[in-house]
């Protein structure tokens, strides 16, 4: 069964490593729907916003939704979770009793010129979602390091063979994975 893939850029740049690598799963699996969803328009959380939700807040947890898992692929900041993707959890996550997010397949990947590929930064994404009840492909781990070498800088393309064929086994594992995802209580 064809499933809808959102994915999420933790990074605004246009061109940034992350949103290159994003794109290239949309070119790996041609057997299901990817959906951007953005995070560059949504206001910084407050309670206050709340009373009256702006309609990109409603936009964007319409997405999230619709479709049937979430891959995040998000840069890590100073050893940690960028700002804006914070801020778009945060959002996710209310009102809690109807969070859009909760009980929702994610996977993480991450991408960095770094070499150490952004492990801090997906150890307190999944500590955030985990606060949200949020199912995270467990046991799988895309830490793309020395990512600058792998991406053709004039055509904003994934080159590495060896990264394309483990991000695809990766989408292949969270694919299945939907399907298998229990339920929390």
């Amino acid at each position: 069964m064809t499933k809808t893939i959102g994915l999420i850029c933790g990074s605004l740049r246009k061109n940034s490593y992350n949103r290159i690598i994003a794109q290239s799963l949309t070119e790996l699996d041609d057997s299901h729907q990817f959906r951007w969803i953005e995070i560059n328009d949504l206001p910084l959380f407050n309670e206050d916003l709340e009373i009256s939700v702006p309609e990109t807040v409603t936009a964007f947890k319409s997405a999230i939704q619709e479709v049937d898992g979430i891959i995040i692929v998000s840069p890590e900041y100073n050893s940690g979770i960028p700002g804006v993707l914070k801020n778009a959890l945060d959002w996710a996550s209310r009102p809690r009793e109807s969070a859009v997010l909760s009980r929702k397949p994610v996977g993480l990947i991450g991408a960095t010129p770094g070499g150490l590929g952004t492990a801090f930064a997906q150890l307190q994404i999944k500590q955030v979602l985990e606060a949200m009840q949020v199912h995270v492909l467990p046991f799988h781990k895309v830490l793309i390091s020395q990512v600058h070498k792998k991406i053709d800088s004039d055509q904003k393309t994934l080159t590495d063979e060896q990264t394309k064929r483990y991000l695809q086994q990766y989408l292949h594992h969270f694919i299945h994975w939907i399907d298998h995802t229990p339920a929390l209580d």
